[in-house]
Parts: C-alpha cells; sequence; structure tokens
C-alpha cells in the first residue's frame, strides 16, 4: 500500500459544513472527499496532456 502524507489544512468554517454535506451525501468522510475532489481535478487538468498517466488508486480511500 502506498504511503499517504498527512499535511494541515485550513478551511472557513462555512467551506467545512458544505464540504461536510456534501461527503455525507455520497457516503464519504470528509478527508475522503476532498481526496476524491482532488483526484477529480487533477485528472480534468491531465486531459489532454499526451503522456500522462493518472496517479495509482488506494484501494482503501473513502471513494
Amino acid at each position: 500500500m502506498a504511503e499517504k502524507k498527512g499535511f494541515l489544512l485550513r478551511l472557513n468554517p462555512e467551506m467545512l459544513a458544505e464540504l461536510e454535506r456534501w461527503a455525507q451525501d455520497e457516503f464519504r468522510s470528509v478527508n475522503g472527499q476532498i481526496e476524491y475532489l482532488l483526484n477529480e481535478a487533477l485528472k480534468k487538468q491531465r486531459r489532454g496532456k499526451k503522456g500522462s498517466e493518472p496517479p495509482p488508486t488506494d484501494p482503501t480511500t473513502d471513494q
């Protein structure tokens, strides 16, 4: 399993509350929701770039 690195993320209370609701709607943890959103943004960014590969997926995430 790939090692994950932790880091501190500061969010304003309104953004955190919205992420909590969104995560709950999709049956994910807030951490899992943030990771999902970042993965989707990275996939979108890579689209159209030749030779780019998606990052390895971790089956233990809350997706």
